[in-house]
């Protein structure tokens, strides 16, 4: 759902939270929304009117919307993440993500959010995107026959969004039709799903341009790892190269479309660039220690952005 807008004759901005995909990076994009609960001193999802998010940014999007702080989501990565990422194969890969979706999720449904919320996946067969959302009001069109989460248990949905193959297999669910779909990961079609927020937020749900407040977060760009002679043959396959760049040319290129699109609806855009060394690292890091630096890192991103984001998320007026 989406909540409602204010009774009083000053109307507070509509508030979108966009957040990347990139695997265990997630873990800067968790330190950046530390500092901006701390900011506020609310919960997330009574900050922000709508979220999206894709691949690792699903399951932070959805964790917020069901009412998650974030240090919980914290404690979550930090267990459940290593974990995921340490397997060499597919398919330990997939069944590990399957288990942590069912462990955290359980019965959720899109039903259950607080806020409005947006899940990108890629239909694997018909190529394009499938947005699990949880109001009939984002809805492009067939809002009566509009069920959330297209009927789908958030946790299958969130494993569709993170299925990114080849590091991981597709998935298939199941709608409230009886329709089987398989799907791989959010990111082929929109790793950065912010320009799928704002045409929620101006087409569907009719927010006027000047009123939208977009905080757009990443996941951080990095040297790539050395790794061990094993792991340097297989970054060789072609497979695995295409898809970390692809991955990371949609993340640019979104943005790009989205400055050029919507470039008067303000946007603030948090994802850094690290050169140094010690920084290496890539979406199936699994050392603990590093995944704990890039958190760290994310607050420092926040903080060289602290003025703006205070004006748009604290000024009911949002300047």
């Amino acid at each position: 759902m989406v909540k409602d807008e204010s009774q009083n004759n000053s109307v507070p901005p509509f508030r979108i939270l966009s957040l990347d995909g990139g695997g265990a990076k997630g873990f800067y994009t968790l330190g950046v929304l530390k500092e901006i609960e701390s900011l506020t001193g609310e919960k997330l999802h009574q900050t922000f009117d709508l979220v999206f998010g894709t691949s690792t940014g699903s399951i932070i999007a959805s964790l917020i919307a069901i009412g998650y702080e974030v240090d919980d989501i914290l404690k979550l990565y930090r267990e459940h993440v290593p974990k995921v990422m340490k397997h060499n194969s597919r398919s330990g890969r997939t069944a590990s993500l399957s288990k942590l979706a069912e462990e955290v999720f359980g019965q959720t449904t899109f039903d259950d959010v607080k806020t409005g919320l947006g899940v990108v996946a890629s239909r694997w067969v018909q190529e394009r995107p499938m947005i699990f959302k949880s109001d009939p009001k984002q809805a492009h069109g067939r809002q009566g026959s509009f069920v959330p989460g297209f009927g789908v248990p958030m946790k299958d949905a969130i494993r569709a969004s993170c299925s990114a193959f080849p590091f991981f297999e597709p998935t298939t669910v199941c709608t409230s039709l009886g329709e089987k779909v398989e799907l791989i990961d959010g990111g082929f079609c929109a790793n950065n799903p912010t320009l799928y927020a704002i045409a929620d937020a101006v087409k569907s749900l009719n927010k006027p341009k000047a009123d939208i407040r977009v905080v757009s977060i990443g996941v951080g760009f990095y040297p790539k790892p050395r790794g061990s002679i094993i792991e340097r043959l297989i970054s060789r396959l072609i497979s695995v190269r295409l898809l970390q760049k692809t991955l990371e040319i949609n993340t640019q290129s979104m943005d790009q479309l989205r400055s050029i699109l919507f470039d008067d609806i303000e946007t603030i855009r948090i994802s850094d660039s690290f050169t140094e060394p010690h920084m290496a690292t890539d979406l199936l890091e699994h050392n603990l220690d590093k995944l704990d630096i890039l958190f760290q890192r994310g607050r420092d991103s926040f903080g060289q952005r602290e003025k703006t984001l205070r004006s748009y998320l604290l000024n009911s007026q949002g300047c």
